[in-house]
């Protein structure tokens, strides 16, 4: 079927998140530290690993179950201070050169949507950052009120964009968030790998995405090559 949409999950492809993990990372630290958890930079990355290892829903929720040895009653402090801590944080960074890659997708003719995990304030910053005007549509879990991996998301996305799954591209860094979901319902899926959930293997052939990048120009190779 020919391709019509590609379908942008925000952080990761759009949104680099540096600064927003080290924000979330040193919070993790500081909270643990007032429960008299000694937490350091090699702690905290290998409860990462773990938690993204394993799959786990929401990394930041297991890495601190990790890191308070599964002290219920702590852990739930350290998430409340945590969660605190960066509830008002706006740390977007915006990829260098995916501004220019959705302009000329769009200049295709392919229709662009977002499909993420984020509040409704995340569209005031694709606003700031310029390239909000180039989404059609946005599934945003803030909005529709249901989040990933929930299939659902996505068909929002489609129907908002007047497509099939089948006829859509699904571009995203979480195997179990994007890739899984978008490929249950007959998409096309490119695994952007970065930040936090870069080393998140595929646990069997169903979970491979259809092509994995690096950069923006190995993404528009890649789209190319699923949408000549």
């Amino acid at each position: 079927m020919t391709i019509r949409a590609v379908l942008f999950d925000i952080g990761g492809p759009l949104d680099m998140e540096f600064a927003w993990e080290i924000a979330i990372d040193s919070a993790i630290a500081a909270a643990c530290t007032i429960e008299r958890i000694p937490v350091d930079e090699q702690a905290l990355a290998a409860a990462s690993a773990r938690a993204v290892s394993a799959f786990a829903p929401d990394a930041y929720a297991a890495m601190i179950e990790d890191l308070c040895g599964g002290d219920a009653a702590s852990a739930s402090r350290v998430h409340q201070r945590m969660r605190s801590t960066v509830q008002h944080l706006d740390a977007f960074q915006l990829r260098p050169g995916i501004a220019d890659l959705l302009s000329r997708l769009a200049s295709r003719g392919l229709r662009l949507a977002t499909v993420a995990n984020q509040p409704a304030a995340a569209l005031a910053r694709l606003q700031r950052v310029g390239i909000a005007r180039h989404f059609a549509f946005h599934a945003l879990s803030g909005i529709v009120g249901i989040r990933k991996p929930d299939p659902a998301l996505f068909r929002a996305a489609c129907d908002g964009l007047g497509v099939v799954p089948q006829a859509c591209i699904m571009v995203g860094d979480r195997i179990d968030n994007d890739i899984v979901p978008a490929r249950s319902l007959g998409m096309a899926t490119i695994r952007f790998r970065t930040g936090r959930h870069a080393r998140q293997m595929p646990r069997s052939a169903a979970e491979s995405p259809d092509r994995e990048v690096v950069d923006v120009i190995e993404l528009e190779r890649a789209i190319a090559e699923i949408a000549p």
